[in-house]
């Protein structure tokens, strides 16, 4: 199951997206991630339909702050992107304030798990699945909407559907390429 896990493009995840029952197993799954001292250093937002249209304004914020040239057209494809994918969940590091003991690195270790258990639990149960991320998570409109403390950093939207077509199998690195054995080169 782990190998059959392929990004599939959020404009390519239609509904039906995960029923309450099934998201409530996709969420519960990241429960599972390591997660040093039990400090759950990540939280997930989930993007109701019925809050797209806020979301896409935020987006045309954030695109605004980043560009105050930006045309009416590139608004618009900013706003297209809160509905792309049935199901869209915000994922949010906690990274906490210094000394309290537990390093960033494991706190975003912990969260890239939660995430990519989130993932693994969509394909389980038969969905596809896409992470986004870009130059609006770092916005102060971004940040305001979700209410993102100055502990906590925006890592990536999950999109969750059912995919309109099955992505190409990808090639993946082979072991050789990413491991090595202490004192070799």
């Amino acid at each position: 199951m782990i190998h059959a896990r392929r990004t599939v493009l959020p404009k390519r995840l239609l509904a039906p997206g995960p029923d309450a029952r099934q998201l409530e197993r996709i969420l519960r799954a990241a429960s599972a991630a390591p997660d040093h001292d039990q400090r759950t250093p990540w939280r997930f937002v989930l993007v109701q339909v019925a809050a797209r249209t806020v979301l896409a304004e935020g987006f045309a914020a954030a695109l605004r702050e980043r560009d105050p040239a930006a045309n009416p057209a590139q608004l618009a494809q900013a706003r297209e992107k809160a509905f792309r994918a049935p199901t869209l969940l915000l994922a949010v590091a906690r990274t906490g304030l210094p000394g309290d003991g537990v390093p960033l690195a494991e706190r975003l270790v912990s969260a890239g798990c939660a995430i990519q258990n989130v993932l693994l639990m969509a394909t389980a149960l038969g969905f596809g699945s896409a992470l986004t991320s870009g130059q609006a998570l770092q916005s102060r409109a971004l940040r305001e909407l979700f209410a993102l403390g100055s502990g906590e950093q925006a890592l990536c939207f999950v999109n969750i559907g059912t995919a309109s077509s099955a992505p190409p199998p990808r090639a993946r690195p082979a072991v050789r390429s990413y491991v090595r054995e202490l004192g070799s080169p």
